[in-house]
C-alpha cells in the first residue's frame, strides 16, 4: 500500500485537474481513480485528506445539490484571467505558432479540464496570421536577459527580408556585435536596445530577427557614453520618446494640436506633460521625442489637425513628407 503522504497528495491533483463548482468528484470517484493509479483507501480516509489540505490553506469545498462531492474553489488563476493570458500569447507576434500551442496548453492547466474546454478566445486578432517563425527566439531572450543583467556584449547574425528587382524575396544577412542595455516589448515585437561599438548612439534591433547569439566574455560599453542616461538606463523614458521604434535625436517639440486630440496626447505622453489653451478650438503641448522618419510620420496621421511648432527642422521634415506624397499623385 502506498503512503498516506502519497495518497493525499494524488487526492489534491485530481481535485485540481477535474473538479470545479459545477464538476464536483465524490468520494466514490476518487476512490476509483485512486484505484487506477495504485493507491487502495476507505471511505473515511478521504475525509480526512480533504480536512488536511484545507488545514494547509487549500480552499476546497462540498458541493450540495444534485452532483454531490468535493471541488476546487479557489485558485491561482480564475478564468477570466486565464482567458487574458491566452489572448495575449495568441496575438504576440514574437512567439512562434508552436510556441503559441505549447503555451495555451499550459496555460489551460491553470483551470479544471471542464473549465479549460470552454476556452476558446473570441478575440479576432489582427496579428495572428502574422506569427514569426524564428524558434531560436526564446533561447535568444534567455541570453539576452542574462547578457544584460552580467553586463557582456553579445555577438548575432540579423536577417533582413528584401524583393529584388525581379520581384523575388531574399534575405541579407549581417554579423552584429553590440553592448546590449534592454529589451522593450513594443508594437507587437521584441526588441534589443544597444549600442554598435562603431557608433555613439543607440539602435533598436528586432529580436525575432537575430540568430546564433553568443555572449561573449567582454564587458559593455557604458552606455553614459551613448545615451542622456547616466546611472540606470530607464527602459521607460527611452520607449516613450520612440515613434515606431526609429531612433534619433532627443529634442523638445512643441505641437499645436486640436483640441479634439486632448484624450489621445495624454495617453501616447502622459497625462503630466502641459497643456496650454491657444484658442477655443486648440492647444499646445511640449513633449520630450527623438527626431525621426518615425515621428514625422505618427504627426502626419493626424493631417491638419496638429502642427508642428517647434523645433523648425521637424516641421521642415513634416513638409517636405507632405511635398513628397503630393507630387506622387500629381
Amino acid at each position: 500500500m502506498k503512503s498516506s503522504k502519497i495518497k493525499t497528495l494524488a487526492i489534491y491533483k485530481l481535485l485540481e485537474t477535474y473538479s470545479d463548482e459545477d464538476n464536483p468528484m465524490s468520494t466514490t470517484m476518487l476512490i476509483d481513480m485512486l484505484k487506477r493509479r495504485g493507491i487502495e483507501c476507505e471511505r473515511k480516509s478521504i475525509y480526512s485528506d480533504i480536512d488536511a489540505l484545507n488545514e494547509i490553506g487549500c480552499d476546497i469545498m462540498t458541493a450540495s445539490g444534485p452532483k454531490r462531492g468535493f471541488f476546487m474553489a479557489t485558485r491561482k488563476f480564475e478564468i477570466p484571467e486565464v482567458m487574458l493570458l491566452i489572448d495575449a500569447v495568441t496575438s504576440a507576434g514574437f512567439i512562434t505558432p508552436k510556441k503559441t500551442a505549447s503555451l495555451i496548453s499550459k496555460l489551460k492547466t491553470l483551470v479544471s479540464v471542464s473549465q479549460a474546454q470552454s476556452l476558446v478566445s473570441q478575440v479576432y486578432v489582427e496579428s495572428a496570421s502574422n506569427k514569426c517563425d524564428n524558434e531560436e527566439i526564446y533561447i535568444i531572450i534567455d541570453r539576452l536577459h542574462g547578457a544584460i543583467t552580467e553586463g557582456k556584449k553579445v555577438k548575432f547574425v540579423y536577417k533582413r527580408r528584401s524583393i529584388d528587382v525581379h520581384n523575388r524575396k531574399k534575405h541579407t544577412e549581417k554579423t552584429f556585435l553590440v553592448s546590449p542595455y534592454a529589451l522593450i516589448w513594443k508594437q507587437d515585437h521584441y526588441y534589443l536596445i544597444c549600442n554598435n561599438e562603431k557608433y555613439d548612439n543607440l539602435m533598436n534591433l528586432r529580436i525575432d530577427r537575430m540568430k546564433k547569439l553568443a555572449v561573449l566574455d567582454e564587458p559593455v560599453r557604458p552606455f553614459s557614453e551613448v545615451s542622456i542616461y547616466e546611472h540606470v538606463f530607464d527602459s521607460q523614458d527611452y520607449s516613450s520618446k520612440m515613434f515606431n521604434m526609429f531612433s534619433g535625436e532627443e529634442c523638445d517639440v512643441t505641437l499645436c494640436c486640436d483640441l479634439k486630440l486632448q484624450e489621445e496626447m495624454l495617453d501616447r505622453f502622459g497625462k503630466g506633460i502641459p497643456l496650454k489653451a491657444v484658442d477655443i478650438s486648440h492647444f499646445e503641448t511640449t513633449v520630450k521625442a527623438t527626431l525621426s522618419d518615425g515621428l514625422v510620420s505618427w504627426i502626419m496621421q493626424y493631417g491638419s489637425s496638429i502642427r508642428v511648432v517647434e523645433p523648425k527642422s521637424l516641421a521642415k521634415m513634416v513638409k517636405q513628407k507632405a511635398d513628397s506624397i503630393v507630387n506622387v499623385y500629381k
